[in-house]
């Protein structure tokens, strides 16, 4: 929709008292720009998610001017870089997605605090999962608001590659047990074993799912934390070498939304991704079923854990536009915010109690799961964990030590180093 077609911006917050319009409106000297929201879902399922998120907003607060920008680029590299560059230029967009936790660190003062406007305001404290809640604070207050929430410890497989290998995904319990059906794979059918893609933060994300399934909840943490046991870190890279064997020739060169196509068409039994994967599933035009053509296991040795991934919008604190972003973000906090978004995503709602009628069969159990595992480790690849120099540092030694060649020992040091 063309600005053209739209009514003028409003004057008047809506569901905003006067305190809190006096405390935003002292962020910035204006205020009459367009709402923009930089994101980076730019094709397939997150596409498909944002073009329904956008709609609906539109739809609820038809007299609010807004852009929606979108910023392509693999695992949100482009839309990072576009987001620091504009913080430190001193033009910050109105609002801007990206991940929550540790991840909020590095922006510092750069980001405001939205706990009376929009936390308090649209009683969101009462209302989101405590995980949500705990990790959208940041210097004392609130700087972020969840806007659903990815699994990632799933192990996404092609039904019919499975069957024809004849391989049972439930056996598969732990790393050696992955290995013996990737074994059966090779042998039985012309399919890739293992799709994978060797960008780093694919092999990070699947490094530490490793150390969970093999090592446990216990160790995972830390290791985060920053008392990892050395023979656990490197046990964990032995196992992902001999898992790496399996994989497609051109993992080097190839995205992850490449490799989940070659699950889709039969050309890959396993892929691990988070549950974004499934929303290609969803979106794709070939009708694909839930347990017919795919399903999914958790990662060998995660089955009681669901390993936590938020996708947020974030307030820059030298706000633009700061009346019409605290709408967008109680928004972006609300039960139809994030049913319409998350059915297409392939995430969840963090909105405890969300009605589940528009969630097909798949995501309607991961809610399910959400509520009754043991634990809910934070991912390690996605901000969440630890800060981004140290997952700048863990990428590092992954770039250094093991993207083929594999050197153990030098990734295991590498890790260690970093927290």
């Amino acid at each position: 929709m063309t600005d053209a077609n739209k009514v003028p911006r409003r004057t008047v917050l809506k569901g905003v008292g006067a305190a809190g319009l006096a405390g935003l409106a002292g962020c910035t000297g204006g205020g009459d720009d367009t709402l923009e929201l930089l994101h980076g879902w730019t094709g397939g399922d997150g596409k498909e998610a944002a073009d329904a998120l956008f709609s609906t907003f539109e739809d609820e607060h038809s007299d609010v001017d807004y852009d929606p920008n979108p910023i392509g680029g693999g695992g949100n590299t482009t839309l990072d870089q576009t987001v620091s560059n504009r913080l430190q230029g001193g033009d910050p967009p109105s609002s801007f997605a990206g991940w929550p936790g540790a991840n909020l660190e590095q922006y510092g003062d750069a980001v405001g605090d939205i706990e009376s406007e929009v936390w308090d305001e649209a009683g969101l404290k009462d209302t989101h999962v405590e995980e949500a809640v705990e990790l959208c604070q940041h210097n004392g207050g609130f700087s972020a608001v969840p806007l659903g929430s990815h699994r990632l410890n799933d192990l996404f497989y092609n039904v019919e590659v499975l069957e024809s290998a004849g391989v049972d995904p439930e056996s598969i319990d732990s790393a050696d047990a992955f290995i013996d059906a990737l074994d059966a794979v090779e042998s039985e059918t012309d399919a890739t074993p293992f799709g994978f893609s060797l960008a780093t933060w694919c092999i990070l994300q699947t490094w530490a799912q490793t150390m969970l399934g093999e090592h446990g909840y216990e160790a995972y943490t830390n290791f985060i934390e920053g008392n990892g046991d050395e023979s656990a870190v490197r046990d964990t890279f032995e196992k992902l070498e001999q898992l790496l064997g399996y994989i497609n020739n051109d993992a080097a060169s190839v995205e992850f939304t490449e490799v989940n196509q070659d699950i889709m068409g039969g050309d890959a039994a396993f892929v691990h991704q988070g549950n974004w994967a499934a929303g290609a599933y969803i979106a794709d035009d070939r009708d694909l079923t839930y347990g017919e053509d795919w399903d999914a296991i958790r990662y060998p040795g995660t089955e009681d854990y669901y390993t936590l991934h938020i996708d947020s919008f974030i307030y820059p604190s030298d706000n633009p536009t700061p009346d019409d972003t605290a709408t967008w973000l109680q928004f972006v906090g609300s039960e139809t915010a994030q049913v319409a978004y998350n059915q297409y995503k392939g995430s969840i709602p963090t909105v405890t109690d969300a009605s589940t009628d528009d969630f097909n069969p798949y995501l309607t159990e991961t809610i399910e799961d959400f509520n009754n595992v043991s634990e809910k480790p934070p991912t390690l690849a996605h901000g969440l964990a630890v800060d981004t120099t140290t997952q700048d540092d863990l990428e590092e030694a992954l770039n250094q030590n093991f993207a083929d060649p594999y050197d153990v020992d030098g990734a295991t040091s590498g890790f260690m180093d970093a927290v």
